[in-house]
């Protein structure tokens, strides 16, 4: 009797069962947001009366509606035909890219598609900032510029560039905040030598700022 197929058969079993197990553990790779809701919200001139900045945050998780809304207000696609986004960046470069750390994981926010990219999953928040109100706080935003798309700039300008994009998408989170009800704060208080490192940064990529968001403590 010849044993050789039989024994192929069960190797094959063996195989695809130890597929579908890890199918089943690993973590996925991204996640979709919901659709950013386009209306609500106050005035413009209402929520700048509102604008402040926060350092003290409820330990309350922001719902997934939120969260979209608050990434989407930030850096996300607001003419599909052309790939614009809410915040002007210079020569269209799009060099910003926001990370997000909550309990849940580290992400990088993917503008295209309005979803989230798993970094890791670990609760990184110790590394969001230097001050103690960032482990508290639900969301942190870290901005990170990649000068690999800025062209043949001069380096001095790229830095310049660089932070008044920045700039512009922490405004957009101020007064997305403002208009829901929200506490933030922008800040450069974080140890970028550590966080660059677990963010896989490349030596062209580095750190501009970070900004946490959550709902203010009572």
């Amino acid at each position: 009797m010849n044993r050789r197929p039989l024994l192929s058969r069960y190797a094959l079993v063996l195989l695809l069962s130890a597929s579908r197990a890890l199918a089943q553990t690993a973590e996925p790779r991204s996640a979709s947001l919901p659709k950013p809701q386009m209306d609500g919200g106050m005035s413009l001139m209402q929520a700048l009366r509102l604008r402040r900045s926060a350092r003290e945050f409820s330990r309350e998780k922001l719902s997934d509606q939120i969260l979209s809304n608050l990434l989407w207000a930030a850096f996300g696609i607001n003419r599909p035909e052309t790939d614009g986004r809410t915040a002007p960046s210079a020569h269209n470069w799009q060099e910003i890219d926001v990370y997000v750390i909550m309990e849940g994981g580290l992400f990088r926010y993917v503008a295209k598609g309005h979803l989230l990219e798993l970094v890791k999953a670990e609760d990184l928040r110790t590394q969001a900032g230097t001050q103690a109100f960032a482990q508290e706080a639900p969301v942190n935003l870290i901005y990170v510029s990649d000068k690999s798309k800025m062209g043949q700039a001069p380096e001095n300008e790229k830095e310049i560039y660089a932070a008044a994009d920045t700039g512009f998408i922490a405004e957009n989170v101020y007064l997305y905040c403002a208009s829901e009800g929200l506490a933030t704060v922008v800040r450069a208080s974080v140890d970028k030598a550590v966080l660059s490192k677990t963010l896989k940064l490349r030596p062209e990529q580095s750190i501009v700022l970070a900004q946490s968001v959550g709902y203010p403590k009572k």
